[in-house]
């Protein structure tokens, strides 16, 4: 028999062995009940069996508990606890890293391993944080400081030498003296919901001398007791050849002061490539407690001081002015 006979004759037991050996049990392995398929780290696939299915431990008795009894009892390993799972990316112990596969430029399949983001909500910028009442001075009516009473025995000129003076009448009622029924009402800032709305203070502005100084102010409109009982609004005054420091007197309807806060503790937020710097605060207002007008001024004490904040190159003083920006915009709150 020549060898070109030979060849042929035995070619068909070749490819028949061939075949045989691509087969498990006479179907192809990525066919058979049981199996999956799957890409390793150097892009090979693979074959694993499917844990606890048809044909795995099979002739084990029926009394012999399975995987999933097992399962049922309550462990800290079968049901770990959500708020670590959540931290852990919903990997649980002793599972496999994540991961998956991509081509490359050159066409290399490559893997890279996924790493779930565990931040919360709030973290990630989704959820707005709840808003925090700025610190400050508020004054009321009636809100008499008590007066301090020397202690028996002690020097009757103590207090004068502490520099200690008895409380007169109470503060808003000496600053409601001179304030506030002379302001004009015909240029004020009617109240805009939904949006940042801006109030300048400027040269053109009208001047009141106040109790705690001559200044600048703007006149804003509330919204009325029937559509809002009480709200919360962000003030920003932004920064520009220095910043105007804020103080804020709420009057009823006919211009009398019944609010007045000022000695607002404000932070500071430095300017970026897309906006200015600027000062912040968080400020309720009640429209049904009688709140119908808003004044924004600022006061002498607070063009004295100036704004020290701390930057790359060293700390940074920033002046108080008597013009400037201010935007106001109200804020949801979670009841």
């Amino acid at each position: 028999m020549t060898n070109g006979a030979f060849f042929k004759s035995a070619l068909p037991l070749l490819l028949a062995s061939v075949m045989a050996g691509c087969q498990v049990g006479g179907s192809v392995v990525a066919e058979r009940e049981g199996y999956f398929t799957w890409v390793d780290e150097q892009g090979r696939v693979r074959y694993s069996p499917i844990v606890g299915s048809t044909g795995q431990g099979a002739g084990k008795g029926t009394d012999e508990p399975s995987a999933l009894d097992a399962e049922a009892e309550y462990t800290l390993e079968n049901y770990p606890d959500a708020e670590q799972l959540a931290k852990d990316g919903y990997i649980r112990p002793g599972q496999r890293q994540p991961y998956f596969t991509w081509r490359d430029a050159q066409g290399n399949i490559r893997v890279s391993y996924y790493q779930p983001d565990t931040r919360t909500d709030r973290q990630k910028g989704l959820v707005e944080p709840p808003v925090r009442i700025t610190e400050a001075r508020v004054y009321l009516p009636g809100d008499n400081q008590p007066t301090p009473e020397p202690v028996p025995g002690s020097d009757p000129d103590a207090f004068a030498i502490l520099g200690i003076e008895p409380a007169a009448d109470d503060f808003l009622a000496r600053f409601s003296a001179g304030c506030c029924e002379s302001l004009e009402t015909q240029g004020h800032q009617s109240w805009q919901s939904g949006r940042e709305f801006g109030v300048t203070l400027s040269e053109t502005s009208p001047v009141h001398s106040f109790l705690t100084g001559v200044s600048p102010y703007r006149l804003v409109a509330l919204p009325a007791a029937e559509t809002l009982d009480s709200l919360v609004f962000r003030l920003r005054s932004y920064a520009r050849k220095g910043v105007f420091v804020p103080s804020v007197v709420f009057l009823d309807e006919r211009m009398e002061p019944v609010r007045l806060v000022t000695d607002l503790v404000m932070d500071y937020e430095p300017e970026n490539w897309h906006r200015r710097g600027y000062l912040e605060a968080w400020i309720p207002a009640f429209p049904a407690r009688g709140e119908r007008w808003m004044v924004i001024f600022t006061r002498e004490q607070a063009l004295e001081g100036q704004t020290v904040i701390d930057t790359g190159s060293g700390p940074r003083r920033i002046p108080h002015v008597r013009q400037g920006e201010i935007g106001l915009m109200q804020v949801e709150t979670e009841d």
